[in-house]
């Protein structure tokens, strides 16, 4: 069972960064456990995704910005295409990593303390340099297992010890509701899960692992578990938050705080184990993304030792860090890569149900009819998605 997981992992541990621990935690403690069916929809619109992208990836094995790039046929729309996905893939991922650093400096203050906090941010960005330049996915899916088994343990044990009410998580789970001011909040957990860059890091990595179509059913095996575990891993995120008494929970460190008073200091340690591990693991698979981007979009056929390769997750991995340690907000750019983001997550979504549908790239391995209801439901939540993160930059949302 343990030698067909692959790259699920890495996916899983990719979207369960410190954007989706605030929103989960603000989602709790907002409105308990009434949005756990948000996320619940969320996984399952994430498994088809992913199961699209990694299935292309292993028929053509090819990347999935390769393959959009080689059946977009006219010239001005491939390269428009092209524009969005290097703006809101590289540029963003970009703007967003100090974020992601941000997240395992804040673990790790809850571990350590504030006295030594100047050096957190550079110590994230050598452990993500280290395991980046050692060029080896095999390294890498044994450190996202260990990281995946760390986050479990710790938000698991937190959300454990607030002794939930069962009848009410299934309730919850199983009984949507919609509560008044609770929109935006859904859409951020949908969001927060449906991530764009995910879908091109799972299409290069199956690449890794596997290169026969026989594999596909481990493919699928090993998509639907590390999914369904990252899912869980949020679920229990919003679990633990659903304790908190006090509404003022702006981040993952206050969902810490504010667990203390009622479980002492266990809880903040929990919570700075699993935020380290989330913060980690999304500082090192968005450079990575990044240059699979690139490395597709250029057509480098490059490895992950080569040195365009590398050059694009160092240049992203040490502006993320710099700009952490100094404190630098890039306001615009990161405005830029919000409206990047809003408009490829419906473009990706669209493109890959009409590439995973082309009898010349998958032949028999194309969608079903079920597949197709699904893809395009996930289509139209994609634009609304998409138009929420364009709209919000504008302030109209």
């Amino acid at each position: 069972m343990f030698k067909k997981i692959g790259p699920g992992v890495l996916i899983a541990a990719a979207f369960i960064g410190p954007g989706t621990i605030t929103a989960c935690s603000i989602a709790g403690v907002g409105f308990g456990y009434a949005l756990l069916w948000a996320m619940f929809l969320s996984i399952l619109a994430t498994m088809a995704l992913q199961e699209m992208a990694a299935r292309l990836g292993v028929v053509s094995q090819k990347g999935l910005a390769l393959v959009i790039r080689e059946q977009l046929k006219s010239k001005w729309i491939r390269i428009a295409v092209l524009m969005i996905i290097i703006g809101a893939i590289l540029i963003g991922n970009t703007a967003y990593e100090a974020g992601n650093i941000g997240g395992a400096t804040l673990g790790m203050t809850a571990l350590f303390g504030n006295k030594y906090s100047v050096y957190y941010p550079f110590i994230v960005g050598f452990l993500a340099f280290a395991l980046l330049w050692m060029g080896s996915y095999k390294v890498l899916e044994k450190v996202f297992v260990g990281l995946i088994f760390l986050m479990s343990l710790s938000f698991i044990v937190t959300a454990i010890i607030t002794q939930p009410d069962v009848s009410l998580i299934l309730k919850g789970l199983f009984l949507p509701t919609f509560p008044e001011e609770g929109l935006l909040t859904i859409i951020a957990l949908v969001g927060t899960t449906v991530v764009p860059y995910n879908l091109f890091l799972h299409a290069s990595l199956v690449n890794e692992k596997w290169k026969s179509k026989d594999d596909l059913r481990s493919v699928r095996w090993d998509t639907i578990v590390s999914i369904a575990i990252g899912g869980f891993i949020s679920m229990t995120i919003i679990i633990a938050a659903a304790a908190i008494p006090s509404k003022e929970i702006v981040g993952a460190l206050d969902l810490a705080k504010g667990l203390e008073p009622l479980f002492g200091n266990a809880a903040k340690y929990f919570m700075g184990v699993g935020l380290f591990a989330a913060g980690i693991t999304s500082a090192i698979t968005a450079p990575l993304a990044a240059a699979y981007v690139a490395n597709n979009c250029f057509g480098w056929d490059a490895d992950l030792k080569d040195w365009k390769f590398r050059l694009v997750w160092i240049l992203i991995l040490g502006v993320g860090v710099l700009s952490l340690s100094l404190k630098i907000k890039p306001i615009e750019i990161i405005q830029f890569a919000q409206i990047a983001n809003g408009t490829l997550l419906p473009v990706i979504a669209i493109l890959l149900v009409w590439i995973v549908n082309k009898n010349e790239v998958m032949g028999k391995y194309r969608n079903n009819y079920i597949q197709n209801i699904i893809g395009f439901t996930i289509i139209v939540l994609s634009i609304l998605l998409g138009a929420k993160s364009i709209f919000k930059v504008f302030d109209l949302f």
